[in-house]
């Protein structure tokens, strides 16, 4: 007798939608948003709110074919089992679809509305999250969020090149703040969701290296994630304001990472250090670059 598939429900709207991650995306837009707000040259509010529109849209396509690649693995995982495709509401040829016109609307969109270098940092980010993080790196190496974390560090580049039609030292500075920013945020999480990432087999550093190589990393990168976030204060492309901002919640980041450090918990029910330093390290991104753009409007 013959297995059958049972039939993938039909999805609607919301499936659609909870597609792009859109908890994820509101940090993306806002660091893209405030890299077009912190440039020199205004832009005006339409082709803002375009550029703007077409970074969410990016992100959206690269959270669909995340999850049209990664189904098996969100089955497999508490946190991730709900989702569209895991759960039987979708179908992947539906997800890979949508993902890839979302993309290629976003891309085109910018191009044609903004600039061309914004569309180009935006296909990159794209791909790299895609091919690189996604397809090559998570599967095989604990270093994924280390070099992966590279496709969330675009939007302050793409919103600044949207304004400016260039890249400069700052957004550049801005692009490795996030980029050392990640993997303290992200293996905060990953310490106490370890079990679901051993459970599908995922070489995330908490499941491979343990806990205390992982709250060891998570400090190590803290102190150069500081200096990257401090740094546009003394090169003088930023004022006293952003700089005090920046310092004193990089010190803040710095206690709560310390606690990690000192914390011996193995399961998640002792791990209260690792939730509050991943729920401050949010509020750090969305502080940090508010405070940029409030500095450079009242320079």
């Amino acid at each position: 007798m013959a297995l059958t598939t049972p039939a993938t429900l039909p999805a609607d709207w919301r499936d659609f939608v909870a597609l792009t991650k859109p908890r994820v995306m509101t940090l993306v837009v806002f660091t893209g948003l405030c890299g077009l707000l912190a440039a020199p040259v205004p832009l005006h509010p339409v082709l803002g709110f375009t550029a703007i529109l077409c970074i969410a849209l990016g992100a959206g396509a690269a959270a669909a074919l995340n999850q049209w690649y990664e189904a098996d693995l969100d089955a497999l995982m508490k946190r991730t089992a709900a989702r569209p495709l895991p759960a039987g509401r979708m179908d992947k040829q539906s997800a890979l679809h949508f993902g890839v016109g979302l993309g290629a609307f976003s891309v085109l969109l910018m191009g044609l509305a903004v600039n061309w270098l914004a569309a180009a940092i935006l296909a990159v980010s794209i791909l790299y999250y895609v091919i690189i993080y996604t397809v090559w790196l998570k599967r095989r190496t604990p270093q994924n969020i280390v070099i992966g974390g590279g496709a969330g560090s675009f939007p302050p580049l793409i919103g600044w090149a949207a304004a400016t039609g260039d890249v400069s030292l700052l957004p550049a500075l801005l692009f490795l703040l996030i980029f050392l920013w990640t993997p303290p945020h992200f293996w905060a999480l990953s310490l106490f969701v370890r079990t679901d990432y051993a459970a599908a087999g995922v070489p995330m550093l908490p499941v491979v290296a343990g806990p205390k190589a992982t709250r060891d990393q998570i400090l190590l990168y803290t102190l150069p994630m500081g200096i990257a976030a401090v740094a546009p204060w003394p090169l003088g492309l930023a004022g006293p304001l952003y700089g005090i901002a920046a310092a004193a919640l990089s010190l803040a980041f710095l206690i709560l990472a310390l606690r990690v450090h000192r914390n011996r918990a193995t399961e998640a029910a002792g791990m209260a250090p690792e939730k509050a330093l991943f729920g401050f390290s949010i509020l750090y991104l969305f502080a940090i670059f508010g405070v940029l753009v409030l500095d450079r409007w009242i320079a």
